[in-house]
């Protein structure tokens, strides 16, 4: 039985997620942040990891957002294939709530129309980069992410051949997070994809940053690779905010995708402790 949801829903939706993204940072990261804090050696990385907490705070209390970078608009949404949306346009409806949510909430505007050459801000942080699944069922599942792009210029694709393996793969997610060192705003979450294509691997990476921080890949040989990964990063030295300590990164969160037989295309998207994303059922 086909089910219908009207556009100005998924507005209200989209609007209400991104302010709350902006000014809540989830209960996942909190915890671990505290966590990383009673683990950290730096006096200079303690310090660093209490003005994150009590940013945090701050922001959730004040209802202001927690970077100066509030991001560029990504949605990920499920969409059962038994809803019908009437009343708009799908996407229209995406942005109208991103623009009302980047107006009303008084967040920065951050994205260009022409990337090279005028370079104008669109005024209101459109358009949202939007990834929609079909998927079985009446509701609709929106993910909002306001990803910020001082990691996202740290992050980095590579079509390794399969002989370069898991050892291969671990040396290219640690020469991204050093490569980044300070840049990306540590401690980080390292959200990585082996396999797939070049795009796919990149799509997955960027998914894999707004899983939940703590959790662990149920295949327990890539839930081992990510423990190792993080074991190793860690003890890079970088630290919180580039200036020394344990914690440079939160969490690594790895995912797959079946692949070509010639290649093992490995994307590593970083980002910042200030992961924000919120999610909602329609």
């Amino acid at each position: 039985m086909v089910r219908e949801v009207c556009a100005d829903q998924i507005k209200e939706v989209v609007r209400d997620l991104f302010l709350k993204a902006n000014y809540e940072i989830g209960d996942d990261i909190s915890r671990t942040v505290e966590q990383a804090l009673k683990n950290e050696e730096s006096p200079i990385g303690c310090q660093v990891l209490r003005d994150i907490a009590n940013n945090n705070r701050i922001a959730a209390a004040e209802r202001m957002a927690i970077c100066q970078d509030t991001g560029m608009a990504f949605i990920f949404a499920q969409v059962g294939q038994d809803v019908h949306i009437t009343g708009g346009h799908y996407e229209e409806a995406i942005n109208e709530g991103v623009r009302s949510a980047y107006t009303q909430g008084y967040l920065r505007k951050s994205v260009v129309d022409d990337p090279l050459f005028d370079r104008k801000n669109t005024r209101d942080n459109t358009p949202a980069i939007i990834y929609t699944d079909i998927v079985p069922g009446d509701r609709i599942r929106i993910t909002a992410s306001a990803k910020g792009f001082g990691s996202e210029n740290m992050s980095r694709i590579r079509m390794m051949t399969p002989a370069e393996g898991v050892a291969g793969v671990l040396d290219f997610i640690l020469e991204t997070v050093q490569l980044a060192g300070p840049n990306a705003c540590p401690p980080v979450i390292v959200g990585v994809c082996v396999g797939g294509s070049m795009d796919k691997a990149a799509l997955l990476a960027k998914k894999a940053t707004i899983r939940g921080v703590g959790t662990c890949h149920p295949d327990p040989r890539y839930a081992s690779l990510e423990r190792e990964a993080l074991e190793r990063i860690n003890d890079s030295g970088i630290g919180p905010g580039g200036l020394g300590g344990r914690t440079t990164a939160l969490a690594v969160n790895i995912e797959y995708f079946p692949t070509h037989i010639a290649s093992i295309p490995v994307a590593v998207n970083l980002c910042c402790h200030a992961s924000r994303h919120a999610e909602a059922v329609i």
